[in-house]
């Protein structure tokens, strides 16, 4: 099965999707791609297909998005917490995924028509070798398209994401790039594996569990979650319509948080500015009390310090593991 299906809504699907996109429309949309496995037994089938159909319903789901103009997916395609299970089906999944890398490595020409970037987010370094350099290759392959995104999460749990980013930010302290004043909550947002993407707008689970197992937990802080029953290879177009009505009735709401906690991160960042700037003029002031022009000058001039100082750590971050992908690909 292609990653990318050709093939328009039928005239139903046309109008309802027409109705659906007069309102706001999530831009970025995640999905717990739950229930394969409940699926295959359900119809008496071996796992591996069980989840080979679910990777059939994946293809189907981006032609969808792509007709509501939803540029950006990310999916849930493999928990580091699925290793501890049997080798069996854990060596099978590793199959199917070389297979579909493989076969996407096929259709670059397909990819680069549509503008498909794709991207891996997780740790590449618990996979096969031969696994970890066809998704690289898949990675670069596909760096330079820009008309709509697709993130598969594999080798990936939220937690150890957030620990990595907190790894990378020590590893700028340990470089002399950044100080540990700059360490702040924005900046572990840049340090995240999805640091190009902005943060989805809507999250979708499948099969009636109704927890997020450790998938995007701080990127999804203000999105609209829904939890359907349906099982991921039994996703319909009506369903993806059902979420979106979800998020369309919640729009409000959600972006008025986003807005709060916007301005609650600046706030944030000015008043640690300030503090930094305060204890500066302390040791520098000989002990004469600085004038309010002066703090004013200070902190400007700290603010901007800061924030080259930022740009040239992430820079240096980008540039690091771009060359690790590139070692492999």
């Amino acid at each position: 099965m292609s990653w990318i299906r050709e093939g328009e809504l039928n005239l139903l699907e046309r109008l309802s999707a027409n109705v659906l996109k007069a309102g706001p429309m999530p831009k970025h949309v995640a999905f717990i791609m739950d229930g394969n496995r409940r699926f295959a037994r359900k119809k008496n089938m071996e796992r591996q297909e069980g989840h080979m159909q679910g990777f059939d319903k994946l293809a189907e789901t981006l032609r969808w998005c792509k007709h509501l103009n939803i540029p950006e997916v990310t999916v849930y395609a493999f928990s580091i917490e699925n290793f501890k299970r049997t080798k069996d089906e854990v060596d099978g999944l590793m199959d199917l995924a070389r297979q579909k890398f493989v076969r996407l490595l096929d259709e670059r020409e397909n990819l680069e028509k549509h503008g498909v970037c794709i991207r891996v987010l997780g740790d590449l370094n618990m996979l096969p070798l031969d696994l970890q350099q066809l998704i690289a290759k898949a990675v670069i392959t596909t760096k330079t398209h820009n008309k709509c995104f697709l993130n598969v999460c594999f080798s990936y749990t939220s937690r150890y994401e957030i620990t990595n980013a907190v790894r990378e930010m020590a590893w700028g302290v340990e470089q002399g790039l950044i100080k540990a004043s700059d360490v702040s909550e924005a900046l572990l947002s840049e340090c995240l594996y999805s640091n190009n993407s902005p943060n989805p707008d809507l999250l979708i689970r499948t099969s009636g569990e109704v927890r997020l197992s450790d998938f995007l937990l701080w990127q999804t802080s203000h999105s609209c979650l829904v939890f359907q029953s349906v099982l991921w290879p039994e996703y319909s177009f009506w369903n993806l319509c059902e979420a979106i009505l979800q998020y369309q009735l919640n729009h409000k709401s959600i972006q008025k948080a986003r807005d709060l906690h916007r301005e609650h991160q600046a706030l944030l960042q000015l008043e640690a500015d300030r503090a930094c700037v305060a204890e500066h003029l302390q040791h520098h002031g000989n002990g004469k009390p600085a004038d309010a022009q002066r703090r004013q000058e200070a902190l400007l001039h700290y603010t901007a310090c800061r924030e080259e100082r930022v740009l040239d750590f992430l820079e240096a971050l980008k540039l690091k593991r771009t060359k690790q992908l590139a070692e492999l690909g």
